[in-house]
């Protein structure tokens, strides 16, 4: 069962509840507000406030402070104080109706959003999905993230790793849902923008025209700002765009998706370096008030071993972003490239369609410490590409200048150290040579300086922008920063999310308002309800499998490798979600069930610690009486019991449980409840039943024969 957190909006609203139900206000007009107060309360908790309710609450709550009540003057004041010391918490309430500890029962959030770098209602989205409203999906994700088709194809997506379902058999494919709406929406025409906010005339520049920039850009345009974006490179995506090779990611869903922040008047200006080009002095001359410095990190880190100067040593940024702009040659027959990362991969997965001969990846660790997508390595192997692990380089050979091979070392792993982290150890007397005519080398990305010394910013040891995490402040006025300057080399959705959290900060700083203290909780969007089906097919639905380009195919053009969902197979994919936004998985179901009914019939094992027991919605119809115990302990109302005509049934998040057949009174013909629960309640009060002589009847009845069969008279009906 989860463990309960704390939460000050639901601590004071226990304690208010606590003193009116003990009556611990005794002065009538203080119990008057303290009623009022609750009300508020139970508002905010629930997701029902309003832009009032704060006000509200606190004109109440300083009225209760003037009170002849003791007791009443005390709460009053507790809540005037925790509104001064933790007010963003009960104001983040109400405008993301998520509660981050989860400690509010209405408000408790999905794993899957809260794992989202850029705070996508994931569940609320992959519901519409599964109802096929895909505009409505596409539209809701926009809310978050303005690349909803790029992310859909190489978003680490990190909701997968915490989905509830793959706690029951695999995750759902949120990543691939994405694409799918996105890529429908678009080719439908309704892929829209939302309406922007009236101008500001406030004018911001964006320097990096890649994810983080162009993500802030998009916000702040909508908020009414004049956004103008500058780029080194001849067009926009940044490392999107040459960092990511066509084949995962095609350049047209870039421009696509690049078109509608356009649209929303954001004007670029191309091979344009600040610091070069243009400097901060010059841009605010133009009239420019706020800066966001989302350059990215297009160098790499050196091998730093003996012969790496020679030519045929390439590294992966730069032979990618060649490759993009048009470079097709390839390096070499015989190709070595060094790194474990999804860079490593993609060059390795490039050089194969280049045409090289043998494409051989070596990695100083084992493949399970690869912080490569897992996905991304067994396509790339498909294609061809060998992988070698437990090999460290220690020198580039070179005859004549080119290059012959690379002399490594065999490498075993350590113990892990105090980050769990197991360090390779090479072996002595391991030297061996391996033949290569060319080497890409993948072992991390740097951010390029040059330029950006004259902004007079704090710089980390490792190249980076020092900000704040929570505003992208950099700490001079005006000026933000925010994606991989910051984070140093990161992913296209963490990229997102500093760019989001980047437009919020230069908003309230050009509107003179003053700046949060805390992370920005997900907003949740809506409170859809789940789609239902039997328990049966719920289980049934397995995790879908994405179709792929050939092996063969792949290995000779750039054609995008990933061919997207059907619509029927997105559809039947986004029913697995089990709707985490709705059912906190709180345990109390399976409590109720098994420990008070003494029924255990809910076999939940998604509810308690992961691998204690496991899950098979199946197994309720077997034990379930349809009592109504675990709906009615239900907090979030996840769990449900209802009548449908002559039938009885118990759903969970839109997965029908159990479902019977009513019976009759047989006295009156009113609806009893299903026959398992009469049985059962037939048990716990087989003394009286003597007296229905084995008839079935309703309460009414019940008692109208009991008092017959002890008085000996016939009751008057009515």
């Amino acid at each position: 069962m989860a463990q309960e957190s704390t939460c000050p909006v639901r601590e004071i609203r226990q304690e208010v509840a606590s003193a009116l139900a003990q009556e611990s206000i005794k002065e009538p007009r203080a119990r008057m507000r303290a009623e009022k107060l609750l009300v508020l309360l139970e508002d905010i908790a629930q997701g029902r406030a309003g832009s009032e309710h704060l006000a509200d609450l606190k004109a109440v709550a300083r009225s209760l402070t003037e009170r002849q009540d003791a007791h009443g003057a005390d709460l009053g004041q507790r809540i005037l104080s925790l509104l001064e010391s933790q007010g963003e918490i009960f104001q983040s309430h109400i405008l993301t109706r998520n509660c981050a500890s989860g400690a509010c029962d209405m408000l408790a959030p999905a794993p899957c959003q809260m794992a989202c770098p850029s705070g996508i209602d994931v569940p609320s989205y992959v519901a519409l999905i599964g109802q096929g409203r895909y505009q409505e999906a596409v539209n809701l994700i926009r809310q978050d993230n303005p690349f909803p088709w790029v992310c859909g194809l190489v978003c680490t997506h990190p909701c997968e790793f915490v989905c509830v379902r793959g706690q029951v058999d695999s995750p759902v494919a949120i990543k691939e849902l994405k694409a799918f709406a996105a890529e429908k929406a678009l080719s439908e025409g309704r892929y829209l923008n939302p309406p922007k906010e009236p101008a500001t005339g406030h004018m911001v520049c964006v320097v990096g025209a890649g994810p983080a920039g162009l993500t802030a850009a998009y916000f702040l345009a909508l908020k009414g700002h004049k956004v103008t974006v500058i780029e080194a490179l001849p067009m926009a995506g940044g490392m999107m765009m040459v960092g990511i090779p066509r084949f995962r990611l095609p350049r047209e869903v870039i421009d696509r998706e690049v078109a509608f922040i356009e649209e929303l008047g954001v004007e670029f200006r191309f091979n344009t370096r600040l610091g070069v080009e243009v400097t901060l002095q010059s841009l605010r001359k133009e009239g420019f008030e706020a800066f966001f410095i989302a350059v990215g990190a297009h160098a790499s880190h050196r091998l730093a071993v003996p012969g790496e100067d020679l030519p045929q040593v390439l590294d992966a940024v730069r032979f990618l972003r060649d490759v993009a702009m048009g470079a097709r040659k390839r390096p070499g027959e015989r190709v070595l490239v060094v790194g474990g990362g999804n860079v490593a991969i993609d060059a390795a997965r490039t050089l194969v369609r280049l045409g090289c001969r043998e494409v051989t990846l070596l990695y100083r660790r084992s493949r399970s410490e690869m912080p490569a997508n897992v996905e991304e390595v067994r396509q790339a192997e498909e294609e061809g590409v060998r992988l070698v692990f437990l090999t460290i380089p220690v020198e580039v050979m070179g005859e004549k200048g080119r290059v012959v091979g690379l002399r490594c070392l065999r490498a075993r792993l350590s113990e892990p150290d105090a980050r769990g982290r197991r360090r390779p150890v090479p072996i002595e007397g391991s030297d061996h040579i391996m033949a290569a005519d060319a080497v890409v080398t993948a072992i991390g990305q740097r951010v390029l300086t040059e330029g950006l010394e004259h902004l007079d910013l704090r710089w980390s040891s490792w190249d980076t922008i020092v900000a704040d995490t929570i505003t992208a402040g950099a700490g001079r006025e005006g000026i933000f920063a925010g994606g991989d300057v910051v984070l140093g080399p990161a992913t296209v959705v963490e990229a997102i999310g500093a760019g989001k959290r980047a437009a919020e900060g230069i908003d309230r700083f050009l509107k003179g308002l003053p700046q949060p203290t805390m992370p920005a909780v997900p907003v949740r969007r809506a409170r859809l309800e789940p789609w239902e089906m039997a328990a049966s097919l719920k289980m049934d639905l397995k995790r879908c499998e994405m179709p792929l380009l050939g092996p063969e195919r792949r290995r000779i053009t750039f054609q995008q490798v990933e061919l997207g969902l059907g619509e029927e197979q997105a559809r039947r994919e986004a029913h697995r979600c089990l709707r985490c936004d709705i059912c906190k998985r709180c345990g109390r179901c399976v409590v109720v069930c098994r420990d008070r009914m003494e029924i255990d019939a809910l076999k939940l094992g998604y509810v308690g610690q992961p691998g204690e027991s496991p899950t098979d919605f199946r197994m309720t119809s077997e034990r379930c009486i349809l009592c109504g115990a675990c709906a009615a302990n239900c907090p979030t109302g996840a769990m449900q019991m209802e009548d449908r005509g002559e039938e009885r049934l118990l759903i969970l998040g839109g997965t029908i449980l159990q479902r019977e057949r009513l019976e009759r009174c047989q006295g009156c013909g009113d609806y009893l409840g299903p026959s398992r629960y009469l049985d059962f309640v037939r048990k716990r009060t087989s003394g009286l039943a003597q007296a229905f002589a084995g008839r079935l009847l309703c309460e009414k009845c019940a008692r109208r024969a009991t008092a017959e069969s002890k008085s000996g008279m016939s009751v008057p009906q009515g």
